[in-house]
């Protein structure tokens, strides 16, 4: 059946949610010539005795991502395929779980949901799945290569030669090491290049107490530029991904380079668009800085050493940014899906007590859809994996507008419950329990609207019980925030800054990590300066530019200047585009009455007309 564009297709612009996957979101998506899309996965039932029935589905869609149905598939259906552009066969590459030795704490169960298939292989050997009549099939199966991978995308043919290539990583030691297959035969045979890990060292850096996960290189992705150069993205634990580059299909490489793409121990994506353009979809996000691993005894002996898992505090929200120039400029840095789960009171056990997976919105797979359009699949949890759809043009906005009129659909607000950590043996692996901390309150103004309130309520079963609000609009090197305020009388103010990635609500660290961060006290004051009186609603006028590293800070009693924070001088390169708006209790104890922020109030105007000014 050839799908159909619908009326409802054409009216998306802004990123829409259209489905819950059966699967978390890495090699499970493929579309077919005549624009069908399926979505394999795996359906898990409990049962009250522990027994768990696995049944496997393929959602399928005919109107590009809209609307899914859901048929059964045998467990020895190979999953997602790609049609060969040489011969017109379907193939794929799978392998066994090919995982590392887990510590003798961990629980392994829901490890066939995990894998890397649909169907467990018993070999950690990498097996071709091959058909030669059609999408489904039948397909043979044959052993290609011997060495124990895990495969975390689907095989990529290549356009600018007669070559097929696989991102995969391998567990050497104690770590990840990124790898690439090679096939110059349409499939039949496969050789394996083992990159060079970066060469990350486990050390504990202020303001962190305590010590990483060490990540140096997994689960890379590779997309094919416009020229028929190869780029490679990969994961990692020092607050970026590193990327690299091939000039002769994957053969060789160049040596590995921090990438402008924040981002701890998450899954990249890069992708190669029509137009000769490039999507970037990743997590812009930072997590909170790293505990002292002696007060927490639930740890283990590798957990404590930064050789196992971590509490993944920058997984609730997803980003994407485009590329008309083969990588070397990027726009967008929207958020393009926030985690439904983010502000969850038992997120360790949402979802099912069977999972030992993390609760978010890291790991993504995209599809090109027609009309400029992108379908997306994320997140790595049944709980949390969604499909959604956006016009390529969302990433092209100048200017955002933001209300409470949805709620807090567009805002993070989370504070974190004191939970178990690491690969602990209950379920919610890498995931703390939640609240939200700011609130929407009745406005002070005596109307019928509603303003938000972010004060501190101190609270010893928290983390941080320091509230926030965080907000993304486009990404600018110049451009202005504008909002409406109203300082509590009595309260202790607000940090206020502008920031180039996600940084958590109740992050004490924001101010070093921001390119532009002021405390606004609670009499009004930015250091000498008075600019607002309490009690009483105020415009904030951010005027800022990175190229002449200034902040201009403006109300109606006054204006200043700052300058752009040194910290951000650091060997990543140069600072991002600012797109985050971070408002925080600067309370140095219990603030009821705090700083509101008022609806409609939200403002960040266009960068590239600069200065422009919106009432």
């Amino acid at each position: 059946m050839k799908s159909k564009i619908t009326e409802s297709f054409r009216r998306i612009f802004e990123p829409t949610e259209t489905a819950v996957a059966a699967r978390f979101a890495d090699r499970s998506m493929m579309m077919t010539p005549d624009g069908e899309i399926r979505l394999y996965g795996v359906r898990i039932l409990e049962h009250e005795d522990g027994r768990k029935q696995f049944h496997y589905v393929v959602q399928k869609s005919f109107d590009f991502g809209i609307s899914f149905a859901e048929e059964s598939v045998p467990p020895d259906d190979p999953g997602a395929r790609v049609q060969s552009p040489y011969s017109g066969d379907y193939l794929t590459l799978l392998t066994g779980s090919s995982r590392p030795p887990l510590p003798a704490h961990i629980r392994c169960e829901g490890s066939e949901y995990s894998a890397a298939v649909q169907h467990s292989l018993r070999e950690d050997k990498v097996f071709l799945f091959r058909s030669t009549n059609g999408p489904d099939g039948p397909f043979t199966r044959t052993k290609v290569l011997d060495t124990p991978l895990q495969i975390q995308r689907l095989p990529l043919p290549l356009k600018h030669r007669q070559r097929w290539i696989a991102c995969a990583q391998r567990w050497e030691g104690d770590r990840f090491r990124p790898a690439l297959l090679i096939s110059d035969d349409d499939g039949r045979s496969w050789r394996e290049n083992l990159l060079p890990a970066p060469p990350f060292q486990p050390e504990i850096c202020p303001p962190h107490k305590g010590l990483r996960w060490l990540q140096t290189g997994p689960e890379p992705c590779v997309a094919e530029m416009p020229s028929g150069r190869l780029m490679m993205m990969m994961r990692t634990s020092v607050d970026v991904h590193y990327q690299c580059f091939s000039d002769d299909g994957g053969d060789t490489w160049s040596a590995m380079t921090a990438s402008i793409f924040y981002s701890v121990a998450t899954m990249p994506g890069i992708y190669a668009l029509s137009g000769g353009r490039m999507l970037a979809v990743w997590n812009n996000t930072t997590p909170l800085p790293e505990l002292d691993h002696a007060t927490q005894p639930e740890l283990s002996e590798e957990e404590r050493n930064g050789r196992w898992e971590d509490v993944f505090t920058n997984r609730d929200a997803l980003h994407a940014a485009i590329s008309d120039d083969e990588g070397r400029s990027w726009r967008g840095f929207r958020e393009i899906a926030l985690n439904s789960h983010r502000n969850d009171g038992d997120l360790r056990t949402v979802g099912g007590a069977w999972a030992l997976f993390d609760k978010s919105v890291h790991q993504n797979q995209v599809l090109e859809l027609p009309e400029n359009k992108v379908l997306v699949h994320y997140g790595q949890h049944p709980a949390c994996t969604r499909t959604m759809i956006f016009d390529l043009g969302f990433l092209d906005a100048t200017d955002r507008k933001g209300d409470f009129f949805s709620g807090l659909r567009d805002w993070s607000t989370q504070l974190y419950y004191r939970s178990h950590s690491g690969g602990f043996r209950g379920a919610g692996h890498c995931s703390w329990n939640r609240r939200s901390g700011a609130q929407l309150m009745p406005s002070p103004e005596g109307d019928w609207k509603e303003a938000l309130l972010i004060g501190r309520h101190p609270d010893t079963r928290l983390f941080s019980d320091r509230e926030g609000a965080v907000w993304n609009f486009p990404g600018a090197r110049r451009g202005e925030v504008n909002m409406d305020l109203t300082l509590g009388e009595g309260g202790g103010g607000a940090r206020i800054s502008l920031a180039d990635r996600w940084i958590n609500p109740c992050d004490e660290t924001v101010g070093e990590l921001s390119p532009f961060s002021f405390v606004l006290d609670g009499e009004g004051r930015i250091g000498a300066v008075k600019l607002a009186a309490p009690g009483r609603r105020f415009r904030l006028q951010l005027k800022f530019d990175l190229d002449k590293r200034i902040l201009e800070i403006a109300t109606e009693l006054g204006r200043m200047e700052m300058a752009l924070s040194q910290t951000l001088v650091s060997p990543f390169g140069e600072t991002r585009e600012i797109s985050y708006l971070h408002v925080q209790s600067a309370a140095k104890g219990a603030d009821d009455v705090g700083v509101w922020l008022h609806e409609s109030s939200m403002e960040k105007t266009d960068s590239r007309d600069f200065p422009c000014i919106r009432g």
